[in-house]
C-alpha cells in the first residue's frame, strides 16, 4: 500500500494514475552481482576441460586414430573456449572492458562447444584406416585389436560428450 501510495502523482485524481509503474534504477553494485556468479570456477573449468579436448585430439590426431578431418576447427574452436575461461578469470578485477570481452567470448563460447560436441559425435564412428581396408578379411587377431580401438574410442569420446555439455548451456 505504501508503494502505491508513492506513485500517485500530485494534481491527479487517483481514477487517472497508473496501475502499475515501472522506474529503472542504476545499481550502484553491479560489479559486485558479476562475482556472486562464481566466475573463477566456471573459468577454471573452462581452461582444464578445452587443455583436456586439445591435448586428446592432438594425441589421436598424432596416432593416426582419427580418421574424420574434424581435428583441425576441435582444436581451433576448444582455443576459443580456452581464451573464454581465461577472460573470466581475468574478469575478477572487475575492469569494465575486461568484463564486456569476457561476456563476448562467453557468447562465442556457447557454439563453439556445441559445434566441438557434434564433431565429438562424429568421431566417436571413427576407425582407423587399416581396420576398415579389410574388416571382414582380417584374420582373428586384427578383428580382435579393431575391435577394441572402436571400443576405445567410443569410450573416449563419450565424456568429451559429456565435458562439452555443459559448455553448451551457458
Amino acid at each position: 500500500m505504501a508503494e502505491e501510495a508513492s506513485v500517485v502523482e500530485e494534481g491527479l485524481p487517483p481514477s487517472q494514475t497508473p496501475l502499475v509503474s515501472v522506474s529503472f534504477e542504476r545499481n550502484v553494485n553491479w560489479k559486485q552481482k558479476y562475482l556472486e556468479a562464481e566466475p573463477n570456477a566456471l573459468g577454471i573449468t573452462q581452461i582444464g576441460l578445452s587443455l583436456f579436448q586439445i591435448i586428446s585430439t592432438v594425441l589421436f590426431m598424432s596416432k593416426g586414430l582419427s580418421v574424420t578431418p574434424t581435428g583441425i576447427p576441435v582444436i581451433i574452436l576448444s582455443l576459443l573456449v580456452l581464451i573464454a575461461g581465461s577472460l573470466t578469470v581475468a574478469a575478477q578485477s572487475l575492469h569494465l572492458p575486461t568484463l564486456k570481452a569476457c561476456f563476448g567470448m562467453q557468447i562465442v563460447a556457447v557454439p563453439a562447444s556445441i559445434t566441438n560436441m557434434i564433431f565429438a559425435l562424429l568421431q566417436m564412428n571413427d576407425l582407423p584406416f587399416i581396420c576398415m581396408l579389410n574388416y571382414y578379411d582380417q584374420s582373428f587377431t586384427s578383428r580382435n585389436y579393431c575391435h577394441n580401438i572402436e571400443s576405445t574410442i567410443s569410450h573416449f569420446y563419450s565424456p568429451v560428450i559429456t565435458v562439452q555439455a555443459p559448455a553448451a548451456q551457458l
